[in-house]
């Protein structure tokens, strides 16, 4: 009986997926999951994770869609994969709610009750099993200021960037999704070594303490950035 009450609460919740935000856009009905795309909802409509209901902004919580019903949620709400029927079978990223619906697993929690993705892992963790890690400062749009921290690209999510704002904290503040970035160099002074990510609008301009830093940055970034996600893959690619 709890299971059949639980099922008809996703299922009621679902029937009024992504109705009262004014579009045009039609809720997906709850056996459409995962069998038909999805109508994203925009993002100029909301203003915080449509889950945990925690505000956006540029840097530390990010927009991102889920696959299944087309919400728009932060890093964190989405940081599950499931298999989507009309994309071939092949994992997308998806909400916690869509990912239990579609799966019939529950998400783990912690002590707290929360979900604890790889942002709650500690960065001498990840940094222990991670293709680069260093200290970077990531500046702010004029390029005066900005955020020093940790950074690193772990081995078991090597298309994204994890930033740690110290190298013992115990979990990111942030993530970046490398897939599709462009990685461009900043001529500068000897003491300013600068590089960039850029991906249409969005561009983030990082200061390495060093050059050779700087180019072992961008050589993994790009890496990441074109979806090669083991160092063989690179090396056969240089042969051919």
């Amino acid at each position: 009986q709890d299971a059949i009450d639980r099922k008809e609460k996703r299922s009621e919740t679902f029937r009024t997926a992504v109705h009262g935000l004014e579009t045009d856009t039609p809720a997906l009905k709850t056996e459409e999951l995962g069998r038909r795309a999805p109508q994203w909802v925009r993002d100029n409509l909301v203003t915080m994770c449509m889950r945990c209901k925690e505000p956006f902004n540029a840097i530390t919580r990010r927009r991102h869609h889920c696959r299944a019903c087309g919400y728009v949620v932060c890093a964190r709400c989405s940081d599950h994969k499931a298999e989507l029927q009309y994309d071939g079978n092949r994992p997308n990223r998806v909400c916690q709610e869509c990912y239990t619906f579609l799966t019939g697993r529950t998400v783990l929690e912690d002590r707290e009750g929360k979900h604890k993705g790889i942002l709650e892992k500690g960065a001498a963790e990840v940094s222990s099993r991670s293709l680069l890690c260093s200290s970077l400062q990531l500046l702010d749009k004029n390029g005066k200021g900005g955020t020093r921290g940790w950074f690193v690209i772990p081995q078991d999510d090597p298309l994204v960037l994890y930033i740690y704002a110290a190298p013992q904290d115990v979990r990111a503040h942030t993530s970046i999704p490398l897939l599709g970035y462009q990685v461009r160099d900043v001529p500068q002074s000897e003491s300013r070594h600068l590089f960039q990510l850029a991906q249409s609008r969005q561009v983030f301009t990082f200061l390495a303490d060093t050059e050779e830093l700087k180019r072992r940055w961008m050589r993994a970034m790009a890496r990441s950035a074109a979806g090669i996600t083991h160092p063989e893959e690179e090396d056969e690619e240089e042969e051919d």
